[in-house]
């Protein structure tokens, strides 16, 4: 399989369940860097694809990533050491609470792009599986996790189903981290929302809620989209 390729660096994903997508372009591409974060976590890296936009985006000393899966794990590393970020980028082979109870600096900014489905699904693929099913990283331990590693002035982001938004805000609240951006995103003007990318802080703040169109038709780009990734893919 031929390497992705993006106008900075590029992504080898021959060895991972999960290959470069939409949901983790945009939220590397819209996690927030406004506060100027010196140290980032990306939880759960897969190819490292997030960390690699944010080292491109920020200025951020140290950017940490956190991979449990073998393979998914050594092409992170890999992707890592060939980009012109390398020695900002450091990726954790461990699971997320196991990293908890071993790791205690804090962070500026948090993302996630989580495992999506909590019902049991099978393709045959046990470490796609893996990487889609959220056993393996519950909502409720990201955002204990993300509340204990972030900073009092820090943000975190991720990417969930849009039917998840509701649970999701809850279960913040009940850690301590309070919504501070939105984002539904859809694939067309016809389509429903999918997606929610969602900021939160330690700070109860007046929430900034909009909407994102992916699409006017397929492989035509709405101008918002073109103008949030056009940094990253080549052809935007």
């Amino acid at each position: 399989m031929a390497a992705f390729r993006f106008k900075e660096f590029s992504i080898e994903q021959d060895q991972c369940a999960m290959k470069v997508g939409t949901d983790g372009v945009l939220l590397g591409a819209w996690a927030g860097i406004d506060h100027e974060p010196d140290s980032i976590l990306d939880i759960g890296a897969g190819t490292g694809i997030i960390a690699l936009m944010l080292a491109q985006r920020s200025h951020a000393e140290t950017i940490d990533a956190l991979e449990l899966d073998n393979a998914a794990y050594e092409q992170c590393v890999g992707n890592f050491e060939a980009s012109p970020w390398a020695d900002r980028l450091f990726c954790y082979h461990a699971a997320l609470l196991e990293f908890a109870q071993e790791m205690d600096e804090p962070y500026d900014l948090i993302v996630c792009n989580p495992p999506f489905y909590s019902e049991s699904v099978s393709s045959g693929n046990t470490q796609r599986d893996q990487a889609r099913q959220n056993d393996s990283m519950p909502f409720t331990h990201l955002l204990t996790v993300a509340a204990h590693f972030l900073t009092d002035t820090g943000r975190f982001c991720m990417i969930a189903p849009f039917k998840e938004e509701k649970q999701l805000l809850k279960l913040g609240t009940s850690t301590g981290l309070y919504p501070t951006r939105i984002c539904r995103v859809r694939g067309n003007d016809q389509s429903p929302i999918k997606r929610s990318l969602l900021e939160f802080g330690k700070q109860t703040v007046d929430v900034e809620t909009t909407e994102l169109t992916i699409e006017v038709e397929r492989h035509q780009y709405t101008t918002a989209y073109k103008q949030l990734t056009q940094d990253f893919y080549l052809k935007m």
